[in-house]
């Protein structure tokens, strides 16, 4: 046995030693994400926030938005990925023509 602790070593340390795989780490960032969420909603309690629009004036209209926006980036994406996808063999076939 060796005087050395390779436990500190960043040689040996695998992977999932990363701090965004640790799982304290991982709910440590939601629950800042949620904390900053509600104090952005919060903040709107605080100060009049005239709509353009009138909808936009709503009590957490920014929050449901940018989440309903980002949903349909993903659901955009997923088809559009769904839609150009292409068999593994595709560049085999081109070749053999």
């Amino acid at each position: 046995m060796s005087g050395t602790d390779d436990r500190n070593d960043p040689m040996n340390q695998s992977k999932d030693d990363a701090w965004l795989a640790r799982p304290s780490s991982i709910r440590l960032l939601w629950r800042v994400f949620a904390l900053v969420l509600v104090v952005s909603v919060a903040v709107q309690l605080l100060f009049n926030v005239k709509g353009y629009f009138g909808v936009d004036g709503w009590l957490g209209f920014g929050a449901v938005f940018g989440f309903l926006s980002c949903l349909a980036m993903v659901l955009f994406a997923k088809a559009l990925g769904w839609i150009l996808k292409r068999n593994e063999d595709y560049y085999r076939e081109r070749e053999r023509d």
